[in-house]
């Protein structure tokens, strides 16, 4: 069927059009009658093949949709039985690609189907082709298909014997394979395909219920008494062409060194997803001294930003107001919100109201011991359902990984400790004790700092603990000579000061002299918020306004050294450490770190976002909240830490000012945090 107007993707072929009827030996719904003939036949009649061949056209629907569409066989159709035992391989056509596989059942616990496989391609392919399939009247062929031809029939043919025979004798590997044939240069690739856990024919989902959000912390010994994580990253296996490929990369179709980054190994990758009508491009990397570990770093926040932006592993199912859940439920208010002058001006972002009705997951509190629920935009930072449901923009804060829970909800908890401590200190322009990177003890470390200075920046850092013992360190680059790229911020946390210093400074090595770059290519959009902070809008907004010189006063009250305050010198490194060193156990490092939050009046709530991707890996992925901690929001106008009690009253319940801070007393730009 036809469907008008007629989009075409640059740089791609149309697919043909999907058939009136299907034609001799093709089950309905198979893709295309350009794909009769020679081809249809030879895959049909292939002795190799038996007829266990299903040929599928791409690009002709909307695979990502959360259903099967009308003419799409049943689920436990023999054709797409897959791990049952059914033969069937399935040879999917795009334009001048066809991809072939996977093979039924592939070895795997969990194999992947056809549908995975077509979600996976449809989600990286260009954003002209998925408006077209996921907002717009979709696809339509082009003209004939060039490549019904004997000689192109044969060599699907031959290639599908061969990924059959390859797949059913290479034992079970970690992940099933296709294999891509280009039918205009012959080239045969092979791409390793993750199962899709949200895939509606082999769905993985579980419901999301109370008893399985509870959490029971076990001892995770470590293999690095020193360290806090339970095993090291080499540990995992995590091949990179499982997760970024171009056929059907869980994590986007490519990774690309930084090689503009002055002082590590940095590597960026990026996936899309939509959000409404908006594709959003969501990035993931790793900031390493080598670029094979930051490959393997960078896979790892790539999933953990997968499973963060909205439930995957399981089927939100409570929908309520807080007003019926009661006790039972966490209260947003509690986390922040935004100014009635926000909504006024953003009439589609609707208030909170305890009577509004909306989706809630369940969490656990490791304070009172039970599970709570926590509002879905609070734990899933793009849930879906848009304006309907969303009173605020959650970021992936307090969203950490690891290959055990009690590690991902220490690396999440510390990240919630940082963010607070970095905005009470900015917003109350606090006067922060000076760290001496000379004295660290890791050659790494004070390497960095070296290599920051032949650049031009003077690598500084903070003692940043507001309320909680823990360590969390303030890590700014300053251009010495002030000019553009003046200023780039990081921060870390860590119950070793050593690894709070070393995470800081891995942020501002990777992003000074970007900063300085975006800062000489984008000045006149910079300077235009630099004169109305209404235009900060958007996370990346934050720290590049700061390239600007002129920006640089606003961080006076922590770097001047000729404001006229009498500061002391430098404290060394080792003068942050808290009396306890990293325990064996990292239960032990996650238990004190839960006891210094909730000693102080807090509680401590986990929602467990792990994907079965994840799990199927060792890995798990959580989002830590700390109701009453201030929250990190990007957009000037849409800072919920400005109006709640923290930010006034913290200063002086931690003894550093004996009043409560006023509205006159608070930074007026907004944070430069990356």
């Amino acid at each position: 069927m036809r469907s008008e107007p007629p989009v075409r993707p640059a740089g791609s072929v149309r697919p043909p059009d999907p058939p009136q009827e299907a034609g001799p030996g093709e089950p309905a719904g198979t893709g295309g009658h350009a794909l009769e003939g020679p081809l249809a036949r030879s895959l049909r009649s292939h002795p190799g093949l038996d007829g266990h061949v299903r040929v599928v056209a791409l690009g002709v629907r909307d695979e990502l949709a959360d259903e099967l569409g009308p003419d799409e066989p049943a689920p436990d159709e023999a054709a797409f039985a897959g791990n049952l035992g059914d033969r069937t391989t399935p040879v999917h056509v795009y334009g001048h690609q066809v991809v072939v596989g996977p093979s039924p059942g592939a070895g795997q616990p969990a194999a992947p189907c056809p549908t995975c496989l077509a979600r996976r391609w449809q989600a990286v392919r260009p954003a002209a082709l998925r408006d077209a399939l996921e907002l717009g009247s979709g696809t339509r062929a082009a003209g004939e298909w060039p490549f019904v031809t004997a000689f192109a029939a044969d060599a699907v043919a031959a290639l599908t014997a061969a990924h059959r025979e390859r797949e059913e004798s290479a034992g079970t590997g970690p992940f099933a394979s296709v294999h891509l044939l280009d039918l205009e240069t012959l080239r045969v690739n092979r791409a390793a395909l993750i199962p899709d856990a949200e895939c509606p024919r082999c769905d993985r989902r579980t419901d999301d219920t109370a008893e399985d959000a509870r959490i029971v912390l076990r001892s995770a010994p470590k293999e690095d008494p020193a360290g806090f994580r339970r095993r090291g990253i080499d540990a995992y296996d995590l091949p990179l062409e499982a997760f970024v490929n171009p056929v059907a990369g869980m994590l986007g179709p490519s990774v690309a060194p930084d090689l503009t980054s002055a002082s590590t190994a940095s590597t960026v990758g990026a996936f899309t997803l939509r959000s409404g009508a908006y594709l959003r491009e969501s990035y993931w990397g790793g900031h390493t001294d080598s670029y094979a570990r930051s490959v393997r770093v960078g896979v790892l926040e790539g999933m953990e930003r997968f499973a963060g932006m909205r439930a995957r592993g399981k089927r939100t199912t409570v929908v309520a107001s807080l007003a019926e859940l009661g006790a039972d439920a966490l209260d947003p208010r509690t986390c922040g919100l935004y100014s009635d002058a926000f909504h006024r001006a953003q009439e589609t972002v609707r208030p909170f109201s305890p009577q509004r009705r909306i989706p809630w997951v369940w969490g656990y509190s490791l304070r009172d011991h039970r599970p709570l629920l926590v509002p879905e935009v609070l734990a899933y930072y793009h849930a879906p359902g848009g304006v309907q449901n969303r009173f605020v923009q959650e970021s992936s804060n307090g969203c950490a990984s690891g290959g055990c829970l009690e590690e991902a909800v220490y690396f999440g908890l510390m990240e919630a400790v940082e963010r607070d401590a970095f905005l009470i200190a900015w917003y109350g322009q606090v006067p922060l004790p000076e760290i001496d990177p000379a004295t660290s003890t890791r050659p790494g470390t004070r390497q960095m700092a070296d290599r920051l200075a032949m650049y031009g920046y003077r690598a500084r850092f903070f003692d940043t603990r507001i309320t909680f013992p823990i360590p969390v360190v303030t890590a700014v680059a300053q251009r010495v000579d002030g000019g553009p790229g003046t200023l780039c911020f990081g921060a870390g946390a860590s119950w070793d000061p050593e690894a709070a210093l070393s995470a800081g400074l891995c942020e501002i090595a990777t992003d000074a002299v970007k900063v300085r770059r975006r800062t000489e290519r984008d000045h006149d959009r910079l300077s235009a918020m630099a004169a109305d902070f209404d235009k900060v809008l958007v996370l990346h907004d934050h720290p590049l306004v700061y390239g600007l010189p002129e920006m640089a006063r606003h961080a006076a009250f922590l770097l001047d050294e000729e404001d006229g305050t009498d500061r002391p010198p430098p404290r060394g490194v080792a003068d942050l450490a808290t009396g306890r060193p990293p325990a064996a156990d990292l239960r032990d490092d996650l238990d004190a770190a839960v006891e210094a939050v909730t000693g102080k009046g807090f509680d401590v709530v986990v929602v467990d976002q792990t994907m079965p991707e994840q799990r199927d890996l060792g890995l798990h992925t959580v989002s830590v909240m700390v109701p009453g901690l201030l929250p990190i929001d990007f957009g000037w106008q849409r800072q919920r830490a400005l109006h709640m009690p923290r930010l006034r009253t913290a200063l002086r319940e931690s003894g550093r000012l004996d009043r409560d801070l006023i509205p006159a007393d608070l930074n007026p730009a907004p944070h430069p945090f990356p």
